[in-house]
């Protein structure tokens, strides 16, 4: 009976190689980078508020620098240590899984107690320019996954 079950469950579960986690870290912090820069750049507008793009480009490199590059490496160093077979959605921990959740309710929460404009524009360019500069780290782990 618990093999049965064992087996049933493995067939569901979308385990992958760890050459798959590797691709799907940064690509995860790439399309999400991306939009939110497009919705921050649309915000913030065109016109003289090249400042709030200055500012949140500047914040943003910081960010990835001194934050997400540290947790780039931590999840680059957890999935090489996977088994293949893992499930997908360990390429993340559980706990970086609810933080993600806390911080996409954060967003909607923002947007909804106030208009988007050029303040949460800088702030969303900021955060998705901090993504996808950190995911070139994820990128280069992968690229070397492949080439060995």
């Amino acid at each position: 009976m618990t093999w049965r079950k064992k087996r049933w469950s493995s067939r569901l579960k979308p385990g992958v190689d760890r050459g798959v986690h590797l691709f799907a870290a940064p690509l995860l912090w790439t399309i999400v980078g991306s939009v939110l820069m497009t919705r921050g750049w649309e915000w913030i507008g065109a016109g003289g508020n090249i400042w709030y793009v200055a500012a949140a480009l500047a914040a943003g490199t910081l960010k990835s620098l001194w934050i997400l590059d540290k947790t780039a490496r931590r999840v680059i160093d957890r999935i090489v240590k996977l088994r293949d077979g893992t499930c997908l959605g360990a390429i993340y921990s559980w706990k970086t899984w609810v933080l993600a959740g806390i911080m996409i309710a954060s967003g909607i929460l923002l947007r909804t107690v106030s208009d988007p404009g050029p303040v949460l524009g800088a702030i969303y360019l900021a955060v998705g320019w901090a993504l996808l500069f950190s995911s070139r780290l994820g990128w280069l782990a992968w690229s070397r996954w492949i080439k060995k």
